[in-house]
């Protein structure tokens, strides 16, 4: 494993760094304290400086000559979770916690940013992009409707997400979706409410609400081919205030997920469909709402083996999985990746301290794998920006 000498130097203060800012975490858009670090240390290092770009995100730029340009792409943002670890570092923020190692995503980009400002064996431009928001709130899309591109062009970009199943020196990358869409919904029940004793004399809007549930199940076992990928789950049920009343309303809420833009589309009217089908069974009428927020994250085929050879090169082929199931978790990079061509791929994070599940409030980033991290984006500006 080729990890660079000088950033293992200093790995003791990226640990410091990253456990700092685990111990303060800010939600999408509210990264203000963490911005300023990620400000403070790209000054530090010597590096021009753009702030609050998409509200909160950080650009920093290294250029060493003409060539290409390139944007290396880290997060900033935690999640509204309690955190229930009990190490020194745990989240100061009741109700906030760096539930999905955004926190490692930043410090590592920041020992990369160190590394290439003090050694510059690259000719180019690479640009650090510090985003806010990716959870839920579309800071990649704010980066790009707020001049990304047009501030700092770039042919090609490139993210990294850790991955607790993965073990610590192994990477997993490969062309095509890495990650699904991201969609939402709401469904409002709305019937007539009754008293609980008196079911009849009431439209029961909780038996249709629990009827739409089970109905949309079959949105995937039954609407959908097989061999397509969909996903749609029922995440919150909100209805009622005691025991002896039937509610007027219910509202449900969920999820749904997906990686063709034509299955995508199929989701939406399904929803729609059973909602109201199942709804007017029980006498009652329903009201959908229906957002799309993240496209699906694709990779472009020749940037996508570019970064297994540079992975392949660091740990050794038996260390990278070039053909990983694409997740259906969803990133706003995906944005990013809309304007132009690059590679999102993971790192391994191990078992971890805190538990092995992202979004998990026993959640830790480890910190053993930063160097390497900070490695691979070292490699990667190294291979595409040659001196």
């Amino acid at each position: 494993m080729s990890i660079i000498k000088g950033i293992v130097e200093y790995h003791d203060e990226l640990i410091a760094l990253r456990r700092d800012i685990h111990a303060h975490p800010e939600t999408a858009f509210e990264e203000i304290r963490t911005s300023e670090i990620v400000a403070t240390k790209l000054e530090e290092y010597g590096i021009e400086l753009h702030r609050g770009l998409g509200k909160t995100g950080v650009v920093g730029t290294i250029s060493n000559g003409d060539g290409p340009r390139i944007g290396l792409r880290a997060d900033m943002d935690a999640l509204p979770i309690h955190e229930k670890n009990d190490f020194d570092h745990k989240s100061t923020m009741d109700g906030k916690m760096h539930a999905c190692g955004h926190d490692g995503h930043t410090t590592m980009l920041l020992g990369a940013a160190r590394y290439l400002a003090e050694n510059r064996d690259f000719k180019g431009t690479v640009h650090l992009i510090f985003q806010p928001a990716e959870e839920n709130e579309g800071g990649g899309r704010a980066m790009v409707e707020d001049g990304l591109y047009d501030l700092f062009p770039m042919e090609s970009v490139y993210g990294m997400h850790n991955q607790p199943e993965l073990p610590v020196g192994k990477f997993a990358v490969k062309a095509g979706p890495a990650l699904s869409a991201y969609d939402i919904f709401e469904i409002k029940v709305t019937g007539s409410g009754s008293h609980a004793a008196m079911p009849h004399m009431g439209v029961d809007t909780l038996v249709a609400a629990a009827n739409i549930v089970t109905a949309l199940q079959t949105i995937v076992s039954r609407n959908t081919n097989p061999l397509e990928t969909v996903v749609v789950s029922v995440t919150q049920i909100h209805g009622g205030d005691t025991w002896n009343v039937i509610p007027d309303d219910v509202v449900i809420r969920g999820t749904a997920r997906s990686f063709e833009p034509q299955i995508q589309a199929t989701i939406e009217p399904a929803i729609r469909r059973i909602a109201q089908g199942v709804a007017r069974t029980y006498g009652a009428a329903v009201d959908v709402t229906y957002e799309s927020r993240y496209p699906p994250t694709i990779n472009t085929e020749a940037e996508a083996a570019l970064c297994a050879e540079v992975v392949t090169e660091l740990v050794g082929a038996e260390n990278v999985d070039l053909n990983p199931l694409p997740s259906t978790g969803s990133e706003d990079f995906s944005f990013i990746l809309q304007e132009s061509k690059g590679c999102y791929l993971f790192i391994g994070n191990g078992p971890g301290e805190g538990g092995c599940v992202l979004h998990n409030p026993h959640y830790d980033f480890n910190d053993e794998i930063m160097p390497l991290g900070a490695s691979y984006w070292v490699r990667l500006v190294e291979r595409l920006l040659p001196a």
